[in-house]
């Protein structure tokens, strides 16, 4: 019989609290990616995918599905927060690992500044007494505060916002359904999955680059690796589980509302550069009212529920990167009574409102950071497959080639696709910010600081290293 390999044996002590449940895990992921996330980018997926929304997401959710079974591999061999980037430097080297975790930060650091500015600007359209970096401002402080409190708040908060969010979905596939029955249909049933007169494999994967917005989240659930007190199993089923619901509830949404989008020529030769796609089909499908009820779940879904989860996700991350003292220490600091990482917390917190305030005098600001966003977190995902078939495979001997090599092999294909059809803004930036972190790097290297970890131990996927206990001083 295996044995679950303890933090300890990794050279780390136990100092978040250990209280998530997998439902709290399940919810977390489902929290962070928003079940209504369509909702916010609906017209720009239907411009990019000519019309045929359903068959994005689906692709999305298929690839997604590959990088959350590679996940869980490496959840299971290293059950510790820091995401890809705590796999990719033990599953293949401390260099790698950092560079994947630099990567990744464009990400987990400005994907609150993004919700952030989505859910303020849908507000201030409909208060508009209260400015936009006015909710902004209200928004980063309450999800802080909550955050500060500890992960059992935020735990029970998210339980309830999940709720609303899909009885608020519940309301509208059943307005979209009566319409679709009563044949206000604006197009052929099969047209959000395959429309022949807009089809090219190009701009179908030019277009998941941009659905795949809504899945970023799943992956968020091995940030709590430390906090929860399932095993690393149950930890990757959850990820799995919470990827799969939200696909199917994707592709549901998002069918129905292509069938019901009216000005069709319009919004796919104009796009949508207000962002009001969803909230126009859904006054056309059922009235003023289910215009603004979707409009304001959303500003509530993005501004608080999901920011609030990507907050605690990105400042696990970076306590996670700091403990290794390839951030500064000070992110590593545990409040000694919430049991929280609280100058990560705080540190994410300003980030996001500097970032924030400064993209809300941008025209194009959420575009910007929405390319950054993913193009960092498609790229950190390719090193995670890579880091499974080295760790399980080339080190290990692994002979489960499904699960690590075919799998990852695919999934990695999958998303290269994504990554090369992605914006050549997105591609542009992306890559500026990788070569500034190889020159942080090279620094670390000039100055004596390479990157480490703490050593590994004899685990039922990893035997026969040794471990330093207390500190990152194992082998790179």
């Amino acid at each position: 019989m295996t044995t679950e390999p303890s933090l300890e044996q990794f050279g780390y002590r136990q100092e978040l609290r250990r209280s998530l449940s997998f439902t709290d895990l399940l919810v977390y992921g489902l929290i962070f990616m928003v079940p209504i996330a369509p909702f916010g980018i609906f017209g720009g997926v239907f411009q990019a995918s000519g019309g045929m929304v359903a068959l994005a997401y689906a692709i999305g959710m298929v690839a997604m599905a590959f990088t959350a079974l590679s996940y869980a591999q490496m959840a299971r061999a290293f059950p510790m927060a820091g995401s890809v980037y705590t796999y990719a430097g033990r599953g293949i080297a401390a260099p790698v690992g950092f560079l994947a975790g630099w990567v990744i930060l464009l990400d987990y650091v400005l994907v609150p500044a993004l919700l952030y500015l989505i859910a303020s600007a849908a507000m201030a359209s409909f208060v508009p007494a209260i400015p936009v970096w006015g909710w902004l401002i209200v928004f980063v402080v309450l999800n802080t505060v909550v955050n500060y409190t500890g992960i059992q708040m935020t735990a029970r908060i998210t339980k309830i916002m999940l709720v609303g969010e899909l009885v608020v979905l519940a309301i509208f596939m059943v307005v979209g359904v009566v319409a679709l029955a009563q044949g206000r249909a604006q197009a052929g049933a099969l047209s959000p999955l395959f429309d022949s007169s807009t089809f090219s494999w190009s701009l179908v994967f030019g277009a998941v680059s941009i659905a795949v917005l809504s899945f970023l989240g799943f992956d968020g659930i091995s940030m709590m690796a430390e906090e929860s007190r399932e095993d690393s199993r149950r930890l990757g089923k959850s990820m799995v589980a919470a990827l799969g619901l939200a696909g199917v509830l994707f592709i549901a949404q998002t069918w129905v509302a292509a069938l019901l989008t009216p000005d069709r020529a319009r919004l796919l030769t104009e796009g949508d550069p207000a962002g009001t796609a969803f909230y126009d089909m859904a006054a056309f499908a059922g009235g003023h009212w289910l215009s603004v009820l979707t409009a304001v779940a959303t500003a509530i879904a993005w501004g608080f529920a999901n920011s609030l989860v990507a907050q605690a996700a990105t400042s696990r991350l970076l306590f996670a990167m700091a403990r290794d003292r390839q951030l500064p220490s000070f992110l590593a600091r545990i409040d000694p009574r919430h049991r929280v990482p609280v100058n990560a917390t705080l540190v994410v917190a300003a980030v996001s409102l500097v970032v924030g305030l400064y993209l809300t005098t941008r025209e194009d600001g959420i575009t910007l950071i929405s390319g950054l966003v993913n193009f960092g977190a498609m790229t950190a995902f390719l090193a995670l497959h890579v880091s499974v078939v080295v760790h399980y495979v080339v080190r290990r001997g692994s002979r489960d080639l499904w699960r690590h090599l075919v799998a990852p092999v695919i999934g990695f294909a999958i998303l290269l696709y994504v990554v090369i059809n992605a914006s050549i803004a997105a591609q542009t930036l992306g890559i500026v910010w990788f070569g500034i972190g190889l020159v942080v790097l090279g620094v670390s290297y000039a100055t004596g600081r390479r990157p480490t970890l703490a050593g590994l131990v004899d685990t039922p996927e990893a035997p026969g290293t040794t471990a330093a206990p207390g500190g990152a001083t194992g082998k790179p």
